[in-house]
Order: C-alpha cells, then structure tokens, then sequence
C-alpha cells in the first residue's frame, strides 16, 4: 500500500478511537469481530489487499484491521483469482442443500423420472439422508434449470448432457407396455360383503400359489355376492398391497367397466388359477411389484379395452392363456378394461 493509504487509515482509526472515547463507549482492542451478516466495504477490502501487497500476513492484517482471518483471507483469496475486491451482490436467499446435495439432487431429478415433487423429495431423502420439504426441492431444481413437470424435467439451452442423460434414463413411454403386469387365472373361492360397506367384497382367491391371496373388490353392487363363489377370473397379482377398509387387499379382479356396468373377464374353459395371460407382440417377464411412482399401470390400463367381439385386448392384442383361449366379458364390448 501506498504510504499516503497507511497515513490515510491511520487518522480514520484515530478519528474513530476519539469519537468513542467521548461517547464513553471506547471499546479499544477488545476482540470484537464482524457479524456474519455485515459486508465489508470496498475501502476496508482494498486496504487488506494493499496490506498484502505490502508483505503483511494474514495475522498482522487481521489485528491491525480488527477482521476475522477468514474473511481477510477471503478477501485476498478473491483478489489473486480475479483481480477484484468489490463484493458482488447476493443471488437471493443462501442455498439449504450443500454443493455434493445439490449435485444428488441433480442426478436423481435426470435419472429416476418420478412422477412428482413429492416423489423426487422422498427419493432424495433417502439417498442423502438430507431432511428438506419439497418447496425447497422445487425451489433448488428451478435455480439449476430444471422447468416442465418433474417426470419429463428438461434442461434450458446450454445444459445438453443433462439432456441426454435424462433421454437415455427415461425411454419413451411406448416402450412401458403389459408386459409388465403380472395377469393371472384366479379362482374366487369365497366372498363376502366387507362389514361396514355398502360396496366392497372380502374375496379369498387362489393364483396358484401356496395360500390364497386376499382381495378387496367394489363389485357389491354389480356382482350377485352367490355369482361370486367358485368363480374363475383374471387377477392383476403386482399391484403394491395397499389397505382397504382395514383390510390388505393383495390383488385386483380385472373387470370392463362403464359408468353404468360392471362385468368381470372371464378366463378361457379349462384354463386352471396360476395360469398366465400373455400378449401376443409383447413378450417379456412381469415385474416382481409395479413400482406405483413409475405408473405403469396407469401408463397400460389406457390401452386395455374389449373389442366389438368383448375379447379382452391391450392395444389390440387379446388376453389370452396359451393353448387355452381368450378372455372375455360377458356382454360387453368397446369397454375399459380396469
């Protein structure tokens, strides 16, 4: 620093000692630091950096300053890496998720597809082991450029490998099909109005498997409860278990449907519970359990609908069980199938 600057600095602390001594507020060499909220201004910055021209260290610089060595180190630091000073203006609020958290986040948003804000929170939850409410999520995507609805997020101009990456993690929706779905015969063996309903059925029902699985169906008022004894259907066996009424309902009876009927699929005569239904064009193992943020099953029920004959079809490709036949409603036909 020039020795004008130093002369210069030199009556500004004296000035100030003196104002203070008649204040009776003197506070000489008593340790005080900055708050973390205060901003030095750009003559306390460029006398640390004179100072440093001037062979001074950190430590003589931070008594003779009265500023944390931190912050002269900061100071000095900015001055080497770009040659200035001035601090620049804050970008709004500081960011709650660590740089490594951010980059977490990052992957996950480009890699996984969730369906939701929530689902991506969750997600990050569990991989982090970060608690943060999904405003906080939003909020930190959008300031990395994510935009759109969180299953398809695309990057602005500039970020193509995110692109890409997301491309190539998120193949198109056609290529989710019912391959997925675990359809199987069933036999209903017994049902009974769930108490406490005017809707449901408690259906216990064999799909090949060692016990009987437990099934919750909204067909009370469709389904004659002496029409669904002994009786053979097409059950969806992947669906995650989720409660009804207080009972776990293991699997679902798929049925055509409008807003005025209910019919539920037949399988084809002499077809036997546990045996698959397949499609014809789409080959392919079931999953062990659809996994509910990827819908699936909402992605693949919009293509189930019976024909003008009432086969059971996926995109035109009947239900069928190898050898046996096809499966069918009973009088409805041009129908969703759910």
């Amino acid at each position: 620093m020039h020795p004008a600057a130093f002369a210069l600095l030199e009556e500004q602390e004296w000035a100030e000692d003196r104002s203070r001594r008649i204040d009776g507020r003197y506070r000489y060499n008593t340790g005080e630091r900055m708050g973390r909220s205060e901003e030095l201004s750009d003559f306390q910055r460029g006398t640390v950096v004179g100072c440093h021209q001037c062979k001074k260290s950190v430590r003589e610089i931070s008594a003779l300053l009265n500023l944390p060595r931190s912050t002269v180190s900061a100071v000095i630091l900015r001055w080497k890496r770009g040659g200035i000073t001035t601090a620049l203006p804050r970008s709004g609020r500081p960011h709650k998720l660590k740089e490594e958290d951010r980059q977490m986040l990052e992957q996950i948003a480009v890699e996984k597809c969730l369906p939701s804000v929530n689902a991506l929170t969750t997600e990050f939850q569990s991989a982090s082991g970060v608690e943060v409410s999904p405003k906080t999520i939003r909020r930190e995507l959008r300031e990395m450029g994510f935009r759109g609805r969180v299953s398809t997020y695309n990057k602005p101009a500039g970020r193509k490998k995110a692109k890409t990456k997301q491309a190539a993690a998120c193949p198109d929706e056609a290529q989710v099909d019912v391959s997925h779905l675990d359809l199987r015969v069933g036999r209903i063996i017994s049902a009974l109005q769930l108490p406490g309903t005017d809707s449901l059925y408690r259906e216990e029902v064999d799909v090949g498997e060692a016990s009987p699985r437990t099934v919750v169906s909204d067909l009370v008022k469709h389904v004659p409860v002496d029409q669904m004894q002994n009786r053979m259907a097409v059950l969806l066996c992947n669906l995650k278990p989720v409660k009804m009424s207080g009972v776990v309902s293991q699997a679902m009876v798929m049925c055509a449907r409008s807003p005025d009927n209910v019919e539920i699929l037949d399988p084809p005569s002499g077809a036997a519970p546990g045996d698959r239904v397949t499609f014809q064009g789409f080959p392919g193992e079931p999953d062990k359990e659809l996994n509910p943020r990827k819908k699936v099953w909402e992605q693949v029920q919009s293509y189930l609908r019976t024909d003008g004959q009432c086969v059971a079809t996926y995109k035109g490709a009947a239900f069928q069980v190898d050898g046996k036949g096809v499966c069918k409603a009973q009088t409805m036909s041009n129908s969703e199938i759910k």
